[in-house]
């Protein structure tokens, strides 16, 4: 990239240095594999992690690591799903629901489920952009045994403009600020700050809904006949 950043002591972020981009792949991967495979995932920040990363990767002028880690997020991000996908073929979604649960609630299963019925391959590969849909649609796929290789192409393609998206998109825009470094250091604060702030936010939200009794109502899982017939 022809632009020259300032160094990020300047940003006010030389711990950066020592931490460097090393610790931002762990994070990032780790949270995404975590939010695209596992029902703590409704709860975590993924797509203002994947944006921050961008960001704060821009403070070290690493163009390399930002492609390597869109593409490393991307294959990380389809795993997960594919870990959702097998979790529900074997276990269904009947321990999801909680009685008066906010988030993890029977509403939320069934208007999760009958968005890919009706819509099959695009609703999982639209389901990247809808945070809580993100989570739940492997589980409802894998519960419905959608056919294993249209789950893996939709739920790549929507990785492919999910992930990559979100991080060049964080690193590049980061990038143009670099003629008002103060601005660019606020921009890198307040997405590390709505990062730390919305994954403690989720924990805590995680385990309120995780304390309440499962809710065994009258919820089905998802027709396997209407997700293939809308594949």
């Amino acid at each position: 990239m022809s632009a020259v950043y300032a160094a990020p002591e300047g940003l006010g972020v030389g711990w950066l240095d020592t931490a460097g981009p090393l610790l931002v792949w762990v994070i990032v991967l780790s949270f995404v594999f975590v939010e695209c495979a596992l029902i703590i995932g409704l709860f975590l920040p993924g797509d203002s992690l994947l944006f921050a990363a961008g960001v704060v990767l821009a403070g070290h002028g690493a163009d390399a690591n930002a492609w390597l880690l869109s593409i490393a997020a991307l294959v990380v991000a389809v795993v997960g799903n594919q870990v959702g996908y097998y979790i529900g073929r074997h276990t269904g979604t009947k321990f999801i629901a909680r009685r008066g649960g906010r988030v993890l609630n029977r509403g939320n299963l069934d208007r999760a489920r009958e968005f890919l019925d009706r819509k099959g391959f695009f609703a999982v590969v639209a389901a990247r952009w809808i945070p809580w849909v993100r989570t739940l649609a492997p589980l409802i796929a894998g519960a419905a045994r959608m056919d294993p290789r249209r789950f893996l192409t939709a739920t790549a393609l929507g990785g492919v403009l999910w992930v990559p998206t979100l991080v060049l998109l964080g690193y590049y825009g980061a990038g143009l600020l670099d003629v008002i470094p103060w601005v660019k250091s606020v921009v890198m604060w307040l997405s590390i700050a709505f990062f730390v702030g919305g994954t403690a936010f989720g924990i805590v939200r995680y385990r309120q809904e995780m304390r309440r009794p499962v809710d065994t109502g009258s919820g089905r899982d998802a027709d396997p006949e209407e997700l293939r017939r809308a594949a």
